[in-house]
């Protein structure tokens, strides 16, 4: 009984806080993030990123943002803090900072997903209306490309972004009749109608179809 809640606005749950309203942070962990000092080694480095990648659910383009501070923590380069890593620490701690309270997901209202594509990285958002009409997040994901992936024409990448979103958000979007995904590269139209498709691009429309 000493681990059970009762009649509380919010409970926790794995590290987070639930309610009505939805999930949120934990503010103790977000004020500590805010509160940390630059980091002065790799060591250091590594147990920030530590807490902020357990949250990387809050944060558009998580991985966009640290991508500056993941060539640090690679074995065969030496620490030299530069300017670009302080301003993506402090992009870091800023968009933890403002993280928003995720919907819980409701199975009666339909999906959407918006992906998206950079030179190194790649993201998308699992969206919801909520019952007064508002738009709202159900889970920010990202990653950072692999090197083969960081050559690929722009098209592709979109693509790859909107592969990565149908994976990491498969159990939301399986047995839904419809659902709506998104991106901004118009010349997607284009290439997804080539017949001469490449046997990777054929292999993702395909995957797209199931």
């Amino acid at each position: 009984m000493k681990k059970c809640v009762f009649c509380a606005p919010e409970v926790p749950v794995l590290g987070c806080y639930g309610s009505k309203d939805g999930v949120r942070a934990d503010l103790e962990k977000m004020s500590s993030i805010c509160s940390w000092p630059t980091p002065k080694n790799q060591t250091e480095l590594r147990q920030r990123l530590g807490l902020a990648n357990y949250l990387h659910k809050y944060t558009k383009n998580y991985a966009g943002l640290i991508h500056p501070l993941s060539s640090l923590l690679r074995k065969d380069v030496g620490w030299s803090w530069r300017t670009e890593h302080l301003k993506a620490f402090e992009a870091v701690k800023q968009s933890l900072s403002l993280a928003p309270v995720l919907m819980l997901p409701d199975p009666s209202k339909p999906f959407y997903v918006v992906c998206d594509a950079s030179d190194f990285a790649i993201g998308c958002v699992l969206m919801q209306f909520d019952d007064e009409g508002h738009e709202r997040v159900v889970s920010y994901q990202s990653r950072q490309m692999k090197p083969a992936e960081k050559n690929y024409p722009v098209h592709d990448k979109e693509l790859l972004a909107m592969r990565y979103a149908l994976i990491k958000f498969r159990v939301y979007l399986l047995g839904e009749e419809t659902f709506a995904a998104y991106t901004d590269h118009a010349s997607l139209r284009t290439a997804m109608r080539s017949p001469h498709l490449s046997q990777l691009i054929a292999q993702w429309l395909s995957f797209f179809s199931e």
